[in-house]
């Protein structure tokens, strides 16, 4: 089994080396998306205010769960400069580091769940769904360490270019998610009738198995013993202070993103009940055409790192154009289905025609945001690799103040309608493009490219 593992840790600019690596994301990614998508059609059958509650509930988790994907692409990105500097011996120090610091991560968002998240979003819920989603949330957050656990190891398969192994727990933790999802929602098969909090319960489940599994994969891969993983977990000062460093402004950077999703969701609610679950069905949307975006954006990250790492700076700008070129073909492709056949897809939220007929202008909109979306997280992602992830928060601080900015106009003062204001994703991901490709361009982050 250990002979199957990927050795060289060099990567070359080429469309097979970029797939390599994508489409085995792309399809680890898929699987929770679809568990997202089945989490909303089982809430979708209790009612349309279940489904409306899911997405305030689902972003505020989202918000958490990104924290930690901040800290997976950081340590994504220190693996992969090792890889490309020929330096496998230092990754166990790196990713002992990251689990240190994943864990207190966790802890800290378990915490501010508890006792600071009910006293913030009160004043921004109604009343008659408050108790709902915070009952939800103290039971959603149980999952959080094995999450950030699972975004680690994850982390580590790419960064080692042995993502061809992230399907393992993805695949496992799906099943887990999909079973007890609708055993724990509806009462099915003699499990305990849950409602709504059937699907916090869960979700907690699938993370904690996701974890267990993704572990497994990487002793029984042989990638443990290759790598000299887990051979001590003490503090390290140089490593952790490298992880912190480029970690925190991605930390901050995705909490960030996704903290704007859910003041658009709380400014929502003054639309009513359809509008917050049409648009929890947009979100659903980018959860599924974003998997090739991410995978595709996960991809630059590793890549604009490994050649850095390699000394090959003058191939970079290469290698983020073919990988640019490949996501917009893919998005392009997925979205034409989409429009083309709306009603289908709309359908499955099992709510009336009225709804479908509401969300279709909506669908359009979301879909132009999409497709710059998949220019510019790319670029946004090659700023990642180059280790200057200040230059990340940059970026994504101005593009939320606009972000926000134009939103609250839309909604508090113009008051138009639910499809126009979801412009605001375009005007978003235009803002991320134009700023990344400019960093990119101007060359500055070559001067000085050390992560450590």
């Amino acid at each position: 089994m250990a002979t199957s593992i990927n050795t060289n840790l060099q990567v070359s600019v080429t469309n097979q080396q970029i797939l390599q690596i994508a489409l085995p994301i792309s399809a680890s990614l898929i699987i929770p998306n679809v568990n997202f998508i089945t989490n909303n059609i089982f809430l979708g059958g209790l009612g349309i205010t279940e489904l409306g509650n899911a997405g305030i509930t689902g972003v505020y988790y989202l918000v958490l769960m990104v924290g930690g994907n901040g800290l997976g692409n950081a340590l994504q990105a220190i693996i992969s400069r090792k890889g490309g500097e020929g330096k496998p011996e230092d990754i166990h120090k790196v990713f002992a580091q990251g689990i240190r610091i994943v864990l207190w991560f966790a802890l800290g968002g378990m915490l501010f769940t508890w006792f600071v998240a009910p006293v913030c979003l009160k004043p921004f819920i109604r009343p008659e769904d408050f108790h709902q989603e915070m009952d939800f949330l103290k039971i959603r957050v149980w999952g959080l360490p094995f999450l950030f656990m699972f975004q680690a190891g994850n982390a580590f398969l790419v960064g080692t270019l042995n993502s061809r192994f992230l399907l393992v727990g993805t695949i496992g933790q799906a099943l887990i998610n999909i079973f007890f999802d609708y055993t724990l929602i509806y009462g099915a098969l003699s499990f305990p009738h849950l409602g709504f909090n059937g699907a916090a319960f869960a979700s907690v489940i699938a993370e904690i198995s996701g974890m267990i599994i993704v572990y497994i994969v990487i002793f029984r891969m042989g990638l443990k013993r290759e790598f000299n993983l887990f051979k001590s977990f003490r503090y390290d000062k140089i490593y952790s202070k490298a992880v912190l460093r480029i970690s925190a402004p991605l930390v901050l950077q995705f909490v960030l993103s996704t903290v704007t999703w859910l003041v658009f969701f709380i400014l929502l609610e003054q639309y009513g009940d359809r509008a917050k679950a049409i648009s929890n069905a947009m979100r659903t949307i980018f959860a599924l055409v974003g998997v090739m975006i991410w995978a595709f954006a996960s991809t630059s990250n590793t890549m604009v790192s490994n050649l850095i790492g390699q000394g090959l700076e003058n191939k970079v700008i290469k290698a983020i154009n073919k990988i640019a070129w490949l996501s917009i073909g893919t998005t392009v492709v997925i979205l034409i289905i989409l429009n083309l056949y709306p009603g289908h897809f709309l359908g499955l939220f099992g709510q009336n025609e009225l709804f479908v007929k509401a969300a279709i202008p909506v669908l359009r909109v979301v879909s132009l945001g999409m497709i710059m979306m998949s220019i510019a997280s790319i670029w946004l992602n090659a700023v990642t690799g180059t280790g200057k992830t200040k230059m990340n928060l940059v970026i994504e601080v101005a593009a939320i103040i606009v972000y926000l900015l134009y939103t609250f106009i839309l909604v508090k003062q113009l008051h138009l309608s639910l499809a126009v204001v979801w412009s605001n994703e375009l005007i978003y991901w235009l803002l991320i493009f134009l700023v990344s490709f400019w960093f990119i361009k101007k060359g500055n982050w070559i001067e000085d490219d050390k992560m450590m």
